[in-house]
């Protein structure tokens, strides 16, 4: 897999026209795969809270938590460049505490770079935490906490996603610029749409990804592993489109490790 990934591997490979790929991981032996598969970027997601571990709402994971699962991941990641969520507090309370909360994760997680939600909504912060070293993976694009900002509805079906409108391609193209301009190495453009998405392309020098909306317009993409591989238990009720339905085989083979027990045999790989 060669060198270790950096920041200026990945603006490089945008100006060649390589595409990126990123993955969001939550776990060691998750982060292990994808590494040894080649993946450029790996991120931290704090939807890890809801996704795995079952919590009610994206608000309710905390630091400490989080904190745990880079660890986790940053173990397992010997290639990739790995970034890590700031959950819900340190960005919306200024900038001395979102420098502190990425020193944190740099010093306690050993992560690459920090990625921040909603950052076009706090430049400042954007930049402190720039100005303090560390790299800043920068969110922006239509997300729920943003569309009513925005004046533009938002699909909450699961699996849905909503599209930048065309006529908000000017506004996106500003906020990537301001979200540059104040430090950001990389961009998630949420939800961009194949109008607007080209456009903010086009307009930065920084590497454009996208996870939500997506689309080969941008310079690469970022999906969920789980999703990739279908490893969610609504996927037994309700098939979507994967890589796998890892979901299914494991379900298949729990049963039948259920029924060797229950029937008195030897179970496999057992003594």
């Amino acid at each position: 897999m060669g060198e270790p990934m950096t920041v200026p591997a990945l603006r490089a490979m945008k100006q060649e026209g390589r595409k990126i790929v990123g993955v969001v991981a939550w776990d060691y032996q998750m982060a292990r795969i994808v590494d040894r598969a080649g993946v450029d970027l790996i991120s931290v997601g704090d939807t890890v809270g809801m996704n795995l571990w079952g919590q009610p709402n994206p608000l309710e994971i905390t630091f400490e938590q989080l904190l745990v699962v880079c660890q986790a991941v940053r173990r397992g990641t010997r290639h990739a460049l790995l970034s890590c969520d700031f959950p819900f507090g340190p960005l919306q309370e200024g900038p001395r505490e979102a420098v502190r909360a990425a020193i944190r994760l740099v010093k306690e997680a050993g992560v690459d770079m920090v990625k921040l939600d909603g950052a076009a909504d706090h430049l400042d912060a954007v930049t402190a935490v720039h100005r303090a070293g560390i790299p800043v993976f920068a969110q922006f694009g239509i997300t729920p906490q943003t569309a009513l900002r925005h004046g533009v509805g938002y699909d909450t079906t699961p699996g849905a996603d909503s599209e930048v409108p065309p006529a908000m391609a000017e506004q996106m193209v500003a906020e990537a610029k301001a979200l540059e301009a104040a430090g950001a190495s990389l961009l998630n453009f949420t939800n961009s749409g194949p109008v607007a998405g080209p456009a903010v392309v086009e307009a930065v020098s920084v590497p454009v990804l996208g996870g939500h909306g997506g689309g080969p317009w941008l310079d690469g993409r970022v999906r969920m592993a789980n999703a990739a591989i279908g490893y969610a238990a609504s996927q037994l009720d309700d098939p979507r489109e994967s890589y796998a339905d890892v979901a299914r085989i494991s379900f298949e083979a729990i049963s039948a490790y259920a029924g060797d027990v229950r029937a008195g045999r030897q179970i496999r790989g057992g003594r």
